[in-house]
């Protein structure tokens, strides 16, 4: 990009990431020959649980609103950054420095209403810029058979790939204008899946229950939701409510199981109704 720039002096009163220098100064103490036998026997595959764990860690510390937990987790994320960056760097590959000279570069890159003449005056406009950029980038790198849906990870969650490959197609014009598109999609994909049932196919009502979540994941994403959280504070609320039933049952002094359905709906309704009184202001 023309005059793009190339240095970000700090703002006044930020941090400058200096203490980073000290993190791969340590980690490539502790990769060193007299270094840590465990971290010398760890590969980039051996790292990769690791790698996931501490993401998800970040995600849970953020849901729990600890600040203290968050900066903690985020440094263990970082730590798994550092570490593969080293080990690439041992095979002569790259280092961290590649790694944030790279961002560095394609932040600039896809920021042409801040650091180039490009207008954005709203974020749709500065996201529909960087969708657009990043669709050219890919392109370039790809030219043969390339796709709107590259880019997305084959290892995350399903219901992750399924919202943004419903994002990239929409960045592409193939979308609904508006929530009633995919609202109608997830009816119609409820009346297969019921047909499929009925039918006694396992291999129809697989995909078609695949379809359903699929058309429920679009639904989210048009009403501005995120299906990954919500199935998430569902789960969590079904935890709580759950384990209400038990202790309801326990205190009766009666086994869940031996329960009738007609029972254990009423334990499960006086359970909704203690835990929504619980979590009310």
């Amino acid at each position: 990009m023309p005059n793009a720039p190339t240095d970000f002096t700090p703002l006044p009163g930020t941090q400058t990431g200096a203490a980073l220098t000290q993190l791969v100064g340590l980690m490539q103490r502790l990769l060193a020959p007299d270094g840590c036998a465990w971290d010398r026997e760890q590969t980039l595959a051996t790292l990769v649980p690791y790698l996931i764990e501490e993401t998800f860690e970040v995600v849970d510390a953020l849901a729990d609103g600890s600040v203290d937990e968050h900066c903690e987790e985020l440094g263990d994320l970082l730590l798994q950054i550092v570490f593969q960056s080293e080990l690439r760097r041992a095979e002569g590959a790259f280092g961290i420095d590649d790694v944030a000279h790279g961002i560095v570069a394609k932040l600039v890159r896809r920021h042409p209403h801040v650091f180039g003449d490009v207008k954005a005056g709203n974020a749709d406009e500065a996201l529909a810029s960087w969708a657009k950029l990043k669709a050219e980038e890919k392109v370039a790198k790809k030219a043969e058979n390339a796709s709107a849906l590259d880019g997305i990870p084959r290892s995350a969650p399903a219901l992750i790939r399924a919202s943004r490959a419903g994002e990239k197609a929409g960045a592409v014009g193939f979308d609904w204008p508006d929530a009633t598109g995919p609202r109608a999609k997830v009816n119609e994909e409820l009346a297969e899946l019921d047909q499929a049932c009925a039918d006694g196919d396992r291999a129809a009502m697989q995909a078609e229950l695949g379809d359903t979540l699929f058309a429920v994941v679009n639904l989210a994403r048009k009403l501005g939701l995120d299906a990954e959280s919500a199935l998430r504070e569902a789960t969590a609320r079904f935890g709580r409510r759950f384990r209400h039933v038990e202790a309801s049952a326990a205190e009766a002094g009666q086994a869940l199981a031996s329960l009738s359905a007609e029972q254990q709906d009423r334990l499960w309704r006086a359970a909704k109704d203690a835990t929504a009184a619980a979590i009310k202001p």
